[in-house]
């Protein structure tokens, strides 16, 4: 069984920062790629970032320049440090990783999603 535990989110004025985490746990072998996505009220979800077991990184146009994703391999944790915010912003975001199991089969997990608000 792995687990995805995501913390970080809030409330925070437009112009502020948040730092989100996402630990996965359970029987890990190997984790691929972890990524970042949300989904706005009304809207479809939309990936933010991800990043490879190797470090490269890859952002949706919204958020270039703001927001940075990284890793702790041996934590087994991805964060997203979010800059600048905007109202615009504001969704429920989701970590997602690819992970083998211990038992050997390959599989997309998901957090249970934090909240993140914007507003003044």
């Amino acid at each position: 069984q792995v687990q995805l535990v995501e913390s970080g989110g809030g409330l925070v004025q437009p112009g502020g920062s948040l730092r989100l985490s996402c630990a996965a746990s359970g029987s890990i072998f190997r984790i691929n790629a972890m990524a970042w996505y949300r989904q706005a009220p009304g809207k479809e979800r939309e990936l933010v970032a991800a990043i490879t077991s190797g470090g490269s990184t890859n952002y949706a146009d919204s958020v270039k320049g703001r927001f940075t994703i990284s890793r702790d391999n041996a934590k087994n944790t991805v964060y997203l440090q979010m800059n600048s915010l905007k109202p615009e912003d504001t969704a429920v975001y989701n970590c997602n990783a690819n992970i083998r199991g211990s038992y050997g089969y390959t599989s997309d997990y998901w957090g249970q999603g934090t909240q993140v608000t914007v507003s003044s």
